[in-house]
């Protein structure tokens, strides 16, 4: 996944060097035929470098490019993730294209947000519906039997492309696969979060993936509307006490960055309906105060909630810069927005830049109040809410 480097100039593997020999090529290719060259020369090494279970040399290839060519960078970062969620197999002497997948779900509640086992009969409707509505006819699928956390998602391409390989087998041969769980970090807990369901498809080569890539003009949209029609059911025994927003299946990384996105409006959403809930008074009571925090650049925006008629801060939500925002991007304006949109009367953007800290005791977010402070968000005693902070 692209994702944010911090520089390095330590001395970089021979590998590591020709990954940014080729992936230069191809960002300074003139024309389709050289860049399919280069990239084909790119792929191959990728994809042995994934085999060898080399992370260290196309992270050390990524961090190089990352300060010195940012064309290339991107070039090789879309290939790797490609290589790592997508492979071709064979079978009975046919190939088969193999996509990893990824159906995030949006999620809050007062409550523990579960993660874990899917049970067989919930996992076997599951795949009903997700075959029914989302992927094409041709279609095999295998589905994790667990319904992951952010932070039990595989964490590096290798890691990724190790559970594509075991996936991808298991659609193709249409045998079930159970999750070894026993290496799973445990679940940080949030008021609002993401789950994901992880599984992979295996269509005959060169074949449609996607209901939406077939040819009965099926779109993105009415497919998405069957499946939170039709799957939202399923999911429910799963998320008891919660509420939840299901998104579009994708490609894996595709789908993390989406739910990404998504989580953000998600989690302003809410921490209102939350706010609303636990102090037993309506939005318009409340106030919400949003700084920008900075480190070397813009990193975030924090919001902190409390009443309109004291300076407490409640409730915070962390609202990070993804992709290509920056300091010129109009984000404060969307948030204030989607606050306004939830009923949140009285919203107040500091111009001030805010230091990147954090509770030296307690590691937490500081949130901006009305003066211009940074500050625990604390709920008034009587609250028994879970957390404090969202993601």
């Amino acid at each position: 996944m692209k994702r944010t480097r911090l520089s390095t100039r330590k001395r970089i593997s021979d590998h590591a060097n020709e990954l940014g020999r080729l992936a230069i090529g191809l960002a300074e290719s003139g024309g389709h035929l050289e860049a399919m060259l280069w990239e084909k020369q790119l792929t191959a090494l990728v994809n042995k470098l994934l085999h060898d279970g080399a992370e260290d040399d196309l992270n050390a290839s990524l961090d190089r490019l990352f300060d010195s060519h940012a064309l290339a960078h991107d070039n090789l970062a879309d290939i790797l993730e490609s290589c790592a969620e997508s492979c071709v197999m064979s079978l009975q002497e046919q190939d088969y294209d193999i996509l990893l997948f990824n159906v995030p779900l949006l999620v809050w509640s007062r409550f523990s947000i579960p993660a874990g086992t899917i049970a067989k009969g919930t996992m076997q409707t599951l795949k009903t519906q997700l075959g029914a509505h989302l992927f094409s006819a041709n279609a095999k699928m295998a589905l994790a039997d667990y319904l992951y956390s952010p932070d039990q998602l595989p964490r590096t391409f290798v890691d990724t492309w190790l559970l594509m390989r075991e996936l991808g087998g298991a659609a193709l041969c249409n045998t079930p696969m159970k999750l070894d769980i026993s290496s799973l970090p445990e679940t940080n807990q949030f008021l609002s979060d993401a789950r994901y369901l992880v599984g992979a498809i295996a269509v005959p080569h060169g074949t449609p993936l996607f209901r939406w890539n077939e040819s009965d003009r099926c779109s993105r949209e009415s497919a998405l509307k069957e499946w939170v029609k039709q799957g939202s059911p399923c999911l429910e025994p799963l998320l008891t006490g919660c509420a939840f927003q299901l998104l579009i299946a994708d490609a894996y990384h595709a789908a993390c960055r989406a739910a990404d996105m998504a989580s953000r409006p998600y989690s302003l959403r809410a921490s209102v309906a939350f706010l609303q809930t636990t102090l037993g008074k309506p939005a318009e009571t409340l106030r919400a105060v949003i700084g920008g925090f900075h480190d070397q650049r813009l990193e975030e925006y924090r919001i902190g909630f409390g009443p309109r008629d004291s300076d407490t801060i409640f409730h915070g939500v962390v609202w990070p810069l993804l992709g290509a925002e920056d300091e010129t991007t109009d984000v404060a304006n969307e948030v204030e927005s989607i606050l306004r949109e939830s009923g949140i009367k009285e919203v107040l953007v500091h111009s001030q830049r805010f230091p990147f800290e954090f509770c030296d005791d307690c590691g937490a977010p500081l949130y901006p109040n009305t003066e211009g402070e940074t500050v625990h968000a604390e709920l008034p005693e009587q609250s028994n809410a879970p957390s404090q902070t969202l993601h």
